[in-house]
């Protein structure tokens, strides 16, 4: 068992993010290569964007504080703290319209 805050940890990522020269910090606090599950804790600066990329399985995001938009072709979702979003199989891009956080969960699709 392993107890994590995530609200420490994104703003602990979010001072990261700020000497980035990207603005964002990002760490996986579940899963990764072994499991199908995978929990990433994301920090970006307001105006930082995570670029237009595929998505590899189901995936949602949840806003620990801030506000993001999250955009699929013409379609944009937005998002503050407390919201859960579920990410389009379509390409999309995550830009951050203030300073966030977000759990970013995904399992992956089996190759």
């Amino acid at each position: 068992m392993r107890k994590t805050s995530l609200t420490a940890l994104g703003r602990e990522l979010l001072e990261k993010a700020r000497q980035s020269a990207a603005g964002r910090a990002a760490d996986t606090v579940y899963g990764g290569h072994e499991h199908h599950l995978r929990q990433t804790l994301v920090a970006l600066t307001a105006g930082s964007t995570l670029a237009e990329h595929e998505s590899p399985g189901e995936a949602t995001l949840y806003v620990l504080f801030g506000r993001i938009r999250l955009l699929s072709g013409n379609t944009t979702w937005e998002a503050i703290g407390g919201d859960l979003l579920v990410v389009p199989e379509d390409r999309h891009r995550v830009e951050a319209v203030e300073d966030s956080s977000f759990l970013l969960s995904v399992v992956k699709t089996p190759s």
